[in-house]
This record gives C-alpha cells, structure tokens and sequence, in this order.
C-alpha cells in the first residue's frame, strides 16, 4: 500500500552495510579494529576494503572468543549466503541445544560489529578473506574437522564416473556434471534419503565413514580398494582427490555428525573455580604485609646499587653471575630476583648509567620516590607492574636466535602481558571475597576468551575434530596467568591467592556488593521466539570486552590515589626507636622512619631479617659512618635518642676506639700518599710485609709515598687493621656518601604496544565525520553530460573539466545557488571528491560551503580538477 514504508533494501556489500549504520555503531568498530582508523579512510568503501584485507582480518580473528570464532568457523562451511536457521543448525545441531540458542544472537552481533559478517539474518556472509582463512584446506584444515562439498570434491572427476555415482545411488542420469553433481549433493543433504542409503551400506563399510567423521576428513587407499571402500567410493560417500587419497564430503559428514559442524560446542565460558576461600580482613592483612615486603626489598636492592650496580652486558642486560648475587643478597631465588630488579626498572627507579663504562644504578627518580608515603610507593610499583609489557618470567629461557634472555636485557617484551594481567586480576574480582582461584581454571578461562592465541595458529589453522581450539601445550597466554598469580601475591596485589581490596582498587573496579553475584554475568537472554532477533539495525551494541577495556592515565592515576587510601591503614607505622643490646647488637621490632633507618643503615649492618631486623655494630661499620662525615659524639646522641634501652657500655667503647683511631692515617694522591705525625706509625707499616703489594717508600719523617692508587691503599691499610681516611688536596678530611651514585634522569620504559591503539573518542568523532564525508562526496549523483550516459553514484573517478568549463561551471553555480561535485587536489597532491555550494568566484578562488566538511573554504581554482552538476533528487 502506499501508505505503508518502503522496506529497505538488503545490503548488496559490506560497504553497503556499513552506510547503514549509524556514528555510534561506526565507532564500535574502529575501536574494536582501531587498525582500519590508521590512516583514516577516504569514504565507507574505502574502509570496507581495508576491513577486508588479510592482515586486518586475522587481527580481528585472533581477538574473538571460542564461540564467535566457532560461529565464523560454521559460517565458513555453509552455504553462501547462510540464513540464520542454518548458522544455528550447524552450531546446535538437530536436535537443539538452548545454551547455543541464547548464545549465538550475541556472536553474531559481535560479528557483525567486527564488519566479519554483514546481512540480514536470512541472507548472512562472511567476509571473503575471513572465508579464505577458515575454510577446509588440505593444506590448512579447518579445526571443524569438515572436507570440502561434493561440488569441490568433483571438479577435477570425469563426467563419466560422476554419472556412475548418480546411477549407483539410485538417482536418474543427467546430460551433464553439473546438474549431476547438484543432484548427488541434494540426495547427501536430504536427512531421510541419506539414511536410507546409509542403510544400505554394511556395517564395515560404515565403520570407515565413523573414523573420517570427526576429521580429519582424508584417508588413503591402495590402487585397488577392499570390498568396503569400494562400496563407499561407488556411492560417492568417499571420493577421490588425488592418486591414493579418498575425502569424506562436508554433506555426509555433516548427516553423520546430526547437522553440527563442531564435536564440541561451547557457548558458555568455562567458570573461574575456587581453590580455597579467606575472611576478606585476613586477605587484607595478608597482601598489605606482602606489600610493606616488597617495598623493602626493592629499597634493599637499590640501596646495595647505590655506589653503583653490576655492569651492563655488551648484548644488554644483566649477566648471570650478577643475577646470581643480587639474588643472594636479596635472600631470594634467581626468578624472584629477575621480577624485583625488572620491577624497578619498570617504575624507572634503575637503569644504566650510559657511561664507557656502563653500569646499573638507581636513578634520581628514586630519591624521590623514597620520599613518599608508603602506601603511594606501593602504588607507583603496582601500577607500573599492571602496565608492563616486560615479563620476568621468560628470564633464563631462550629466543627466537638460541641466546639467553637475561634480566633487564632485550627480547622480555610481551604486547600480551598486560592484558592478560588485567584479565586475570579482573577474573579474581568476580569471585566472592576472599576465595583464591584454581589456576587451571584460569588458563582454560583465558583459553576459551582467546582461542586462537593459545593455539598459537593462524586463523584457519589448529587441530581438527573437536574445534574447542584449546590446544594443550603450554602457551604463553597460560604462563602469563601462572606468573600473573605468582606475581600478584608477591608484590600484595593478593593476600593468599586472593584479591585484595586495594588490588580492586587498583583495577579501578568499586568495592564487592555484601550478597556473593553470578560470576558471569553477560550472557545473552534465551531468546523466546524469531521475533526476539531483532533486527541488523535495532539491535543493542555489544558491550567493549573486558579482555580490551584499560584504563586512561587519568583513570589509573584515581585509582592508584583509592588503592593507596585503602592500603595505608593496612601498613604498619614506622617506628622511630631501636633496642640496643649488649653483644653489640640493635633490634627494629618493626619498619624504621626514613632518618633512623638510614642512618642506622650506615652506622650497623643488617644480620638478620623479617618481622624485627637485627643489626650489628663492628669496627667496620662504625668506620663507615665516621667516613660518612659523623663524630663520635654525633653517634652517641643518635643512639641515646632512638634507642628504648640504654646504650651498652661495649658500644660506646667501641665507637670510641674507632674514632680514636680513625683519621689518624691520611691517604692524599700522590700517585698516592700516607701522611701521619706519628713517624712510629709509619715505622710499623714499612715493617709490615702485608705491605709490600703497596709499593711504600718514606719522602719525609711524616709521610709516605706508594706506587698503588688512593682506593687501593685505604683499602690494603685497612685490611692491615689500621683506619686511615682519604683527605682531598687541600688536606682535609673525604667525606664519602653512600648516596652518591645515581644514573642521569631516565625515563621508565614504555609498554610495547600491541598494534595500533585504540583511538580516543575525539580521533573516533573525527575520522566518522571526515569518512562520512568523503563517502558523501563520493556516492553524489550527478547529472550526465549530453551524449554520455547516465552517471550513478560512487563511480570512483573523479570529475574531469577543462579550465574554461570549471570556471563557467562554478559561477552559473554561484547564481543559481546549486552544489556541484568537485575533484580537488591540495597543496601535497592528494587527491579528494568534495561537494561544494558556490558563493563567489573572485581572484582566481572559489569560496563556497563544503557540504562535507560543514563549514566555508576557499579553493584554488587550478587546483579543481574538475566539476560535474548534481542530479536532482527524485523525493
């Protein structure tokens, strides 16, 4: 009738489809695909093409969950096109499954928001090379486990023995192949004649067919079949596709399987189980204790790098042996000992010096980060952790060339690592408070949200027959969740095994509801009847996915601030007081403030560690302090003040002795000297044989030359029992500081990206509105010259005029207030299709209001190169 609305058309390409979305739509997709926005496209044709090609396709494959990925696999062995009853037939199978049912509206809106499949529901497609990439191959089969059609299987057969075939199955022959073939295939795909010729075939023969189901779909047979395959090569149930080689065609396969293309169908994502369960306030304490630990361990490392770290390997990196102490000193294993050194390498808090000579040592950023607030230095380490692209774990292992990957060295980026870190701390916030995970169930979670990666295939590839994509080896995906766990508890993320609460915090996620909730919670509602399949356009977007949601600099800077408030109740307060002990020994029963533990840090050495830190007090270490610029007097007030017990008379003789002692010698560069107004004292050194190696010789009654340098001979001195000082030129007294070692400003290292990143919503809003002008540019009907015929729109070429004809073509427009359609050339030679409403010509420029740039320019009349008339409307 004609009042009723026209319906619209069913869109003949995917360039079509996309003109029938609208901006929102558009942006879901260049931001599930933000490769296609890099350059921004011309026009919508422009951006299907790109959409289209290989790279971008397996891109977007290699992103999609098990069951999306099974239902392009499906698609990619039904017919072309395929209505949305046959997708879910091969999916659910004959005879139904309703878990298939409430999932696969959602699959394939995420296929169509991916521009992977485009269509109406009774008309769907997938995109030509997505096709190409999963369809059965014998050189690339399909994880299906299906062959080729009979249509494929035949083409290279003769006419005759196709009509044989025909014949054999009881069907009438033909006068030629292809309706032969047409024939046979919709005998194998008529579910009750194919059972009656089953029926005919013995049971032997059936078992052959049994074996080749599944897949793989090809078998071998000799120049002279058995009675069995015989039987089954006569009917067409086997056919030959090479010398030697019988295929199992997709329609029997299919018959036998009950219409499902998958062994294995999983619609639903395997849930995340529970190993243990925790009091939330246990889990707490538990991770914020871990935290305090880390916090001192990667003080503890720098600090015994202050002065200067272990050298840089000439490939980069730090070599084994020096691993090897650092994880000695740290009390720790070598893997443990890679994650703090890469740890703080990542927050920027070390990095190599740049000199000839280069070394590791802490940058200034560290000063200033040992400055802060507990709670946030924790932060600036989780978070540069969170975002890390380096991954400790492959330290030891070896690369693509059979060399070592060591610490801090090349080769430890993974683009993956911070997805998967964030995927799995998100994984453990859907479990209820306190419950640690089952690491298995982690993998296989991951496994099934990115099958492709676990595999470790292209798309179109993987094991045949059961299409769970899961693999079995030991992908990176899985390590990088066991090491995503493993780490997370180390640093306090997690209190045995669970999430903390500053660790949600962290993620930027709010705080749990008290009632325990579904763990998944995004599944499709079961639709009731056709009618709940709503139409291309009408349908909801689908939701980012949380494996592609990261949070914006801003965002994780809010949520580093909400981690610390809720982390630093958690901390114990630093304590400002020693207890000082009569075998020369002081006890920290807990974390010092900065001044104490530093100073004490210079005046003792730590014996021992844990929930109270042990110090010792020696000659040695008293001799470092007064190197460091204190007097004995300065000692004893320090230790009085912040010691809770009396200060034991052994100590202060001690210090005393010390600093009697201490300076007496004095170490100036000659190449070296010892200057000391004790002529006796001097008497004893050049009588001492340790001394020979100094190469000692007396230049006046007070001092003595020596052949070693000034580091060298304080050192040989002092092993001789003696504490001499280093003195500068103008004879007084080197103070030496512990601090002193520190690389140039560094920046810390930049997360290796993993393709292009995802636009912003100003890019997005851009680059649609630029596309959806040049595609206005480019589909503008325009009217036919006299003797050419009728121009449509979107031809693709531009305009072509003469001077003299754009000129008069522009200022007739100019009167009558018509668009024109022009070609243009800017200043760097590219080249565009505008539309363009003149509004005057003058000077040898036309200014006029660009329809697709909504707003008024000015173009160059040399540069249009040409200019057509628009048709009019026929509304």
């Amino acid at each position: 009738m004609s009042t009723e609305e026209k319906p619209a058309a069913a869109p003949r390409s995917l360039a079509e489809a996309l003109r029938g979305r609208d901006d929102a739509e558009l942006a879901a997709l260049l931001r599930s695909r933000p490769d296609l926005v890099t350059p921004v496209p011309t026009d919508l044709t422009q951006l299907a093409t790109r959409a289209g090609t290989r790279a971008s396709v397996v891109r977007a494959l290699d992103r999609l969950d098990l069951f999306t990925l099974q239902t392009a696999q499906a698609l990619a062995v039904a017919a072309d096109p395929a209505s949305y009853d046959e997708l879910l037939g091969l999916l659910a199978g004959d005879e139904g499954d309703r878990a298939v049912s409430a999932a696969l509206p959602g699959a394939v809106r995420t296929l169509r928001e991916q521009a992977l499949v485009w269509g109406d529901d009774d008309r769907l497609r997938l995109v030509r090379t997505a096709r190409e990439l999963l369809s059965p191959s014998p050189q690339h089969p399909s994880p299906t486990g299906l062959g080729p059609t009979v249509r494929e299987a035949t083409a290279g057969m003769s006419p005759g023995r196709i009509q044989e075939i025909v014949t054999t199955v009881g069907l009438p022959s033909t006068h030629d192949s292809v309706s032969a073939v047409a024939a046979l295939t919709g005998l194998f795909t008529d579910r009750e004649r194919m059972a009656e010729l089953l029926a005919e075939v013995p049971f032997e023969s059936l078992e052959v067919l049994e074996r080749l189901v599944w897949g793989p779909p090809y078998g071998q047979v000799t120049a002279d079949p058995a009675t069995r395959l015989r039987r089954l090569l006569d009917r067409g149930l086997l056919l030959p596709t090479a010398p030697g080689t019988v295929v199992l065609p997709r329609e029997v396969a299919l018959h036998l399987r009950g219409g499902r293309a998958h062994r294995t169908v999983e619609p639903v994502p395997p849930p995340v189980g529970a190993a243990a369960t925790h009091p939330p306030q246990v889990v707490d304490a538990t991770a914020a204790g871990q935290a305090y630990t880390a916090l001192a361990t990667v003080e503890e490392l720098l600090k015994d790098w202050d002065e200067g770290g272990p050298a840089v390997l000439r490939s980069g990196g730090l070599s084994l042996r020096d691993l090897k102490r650092t994880a000695v000193a740290l009390d720790v294993t070598e893997p443990v000992a890679a994650f703090w050194v890469e740890l703080a390498y990542a927050a920027g808090l070390l990095a190599s010096d740049g000199e000839a000579d280069e070394r590791y040592a802490a940058t200034p950023a560290y000063d200033t980060w040992r400055e802060r607030p507990a709670a946030e230095r924790w932060t600036t380490l989780a978070a540069a952790w969170l975002t890390a692209t380096r991954t400790p774990g492959l330290v030891g292992g070896r690369d693509a060339k059979d060399h070592t990957l060591s610490a801090l060295g090349p080769g430890l980026d993974r683009s993956a690592a911070p997805e998967v870190r964030r995927r799995v701390l998100t994984l453990l916030a859907g479990l209820p408070e306190g419950a640690a995970p089952d690491a298995g169930s982690v993998s296989e979670r991951l496994r099934w949200e990115r099958p492709l990666r676990a595999t470790g295939g292209a798309a179109g590839s993987g094991s045949t027959g059961s299409g769970t994509g899961s693999g079995g080896g030991d992908d990176l995906r899985s390590r990088l969740a066991r090491w995503t766990l493993t780490e997370a508890e180390m640093l306090g993320v997690t209190g045995r095994g669970a999430l903390s609460a500053h660790g949600r915090a962290l993620l930027g996620m709010p705080a749990p509801a008290p009632k325990a909730h579904a763990e998944r919670t995004d599944r499709p509602p079961e639709p009731t009847g056709p009618g709940d399949r709503l139409p291309v356009h009408h349908r909801p977007a689908v939701p980012p996915s949380p494996l592609l949601t990261a949070l914006t600099p801003a965002e994780q800077a809010a949520a580093s601030a909400a981690a610390a408030r809720l982390l630093a109740p958690q901390l114990p307060e630093p304590l400002d007081h020693v207890l000082l002990q009569a075998d020369l020994t002081a006890v920290a029963p807990g974390p010092l403030q900065r001044p104490l533990a530093d100073m004490l840090g210079v005046l003792a050495d730590v014996e021992s560690k844990g929930g109270a830190t042990v110090y010792r007090f020696t000659p040695g270490s008293v001799r470092r302090a007064l190197d460091a610029g204190r007097a004995a007097t300065d000692l004893h007030a320090f230790l009085a003040a912040h010691s809770r017990t009396p200060v034991p008379q052994p100590l202060t003789y001690l210090i005393d002795d010390v600093a009697r002692r201490h300076g007496h010698l004095r170490v100036g560069a000659a190449s070296a000297y010892v200057r000391c107004d004790d002529d006796a004292m001097l008497n004893e050194i050049l009588a001492d044989k340790r001394a020979a190696g100094l190469g000692l010789r007396r230049l006046a009654p007070t001092v003595l030359a020596a052949q070693a340098d000034p580091a060298g001979l304080l050192e040989g001195l002092r092993q001789m029992g003696f504490a001499p000082a280093a003195e500068s030129a103008e004879g007084d007294v080197l103070i030496t500081r512990t601090d002193a070692r520190r690389t140039p400003p560094r920046a810390a290292p930049e997360p290796v990206p993993e393709g292009p990143p995802v636009p912003d919503d100003t890019l997005l809003a851009a680059a649609i509105r630029a596309v959806r002008a040049g595609d206005l540019a480019s589909t503008a009907p325009r009217k036919a010259k006299a003797g050419e015929a009728d121009v449509g729109a979107g031809s693709g070429e531009l305009p072509r005029t003469g001077s003299a004809e754009t000129l008069a073509t522009v200022q007739a427009a100019v009167l009558t207030g018509e668009s024109l359609w022009i070609g243009y050339v800017n200043a760097e030679g590219a080249a565009s299709q505008r539309v363009i409403a003149p509004v005057r010509v003058e000077g040898g420029f036309v200014t006029a209001y660009d329809h697709t740039a909504d707003e008024v320019r000015t173009y160059p009349l040399h540069r249009i190169t040409g200019v057509a008339e628009l048709a009019d409307d026929e509304n």
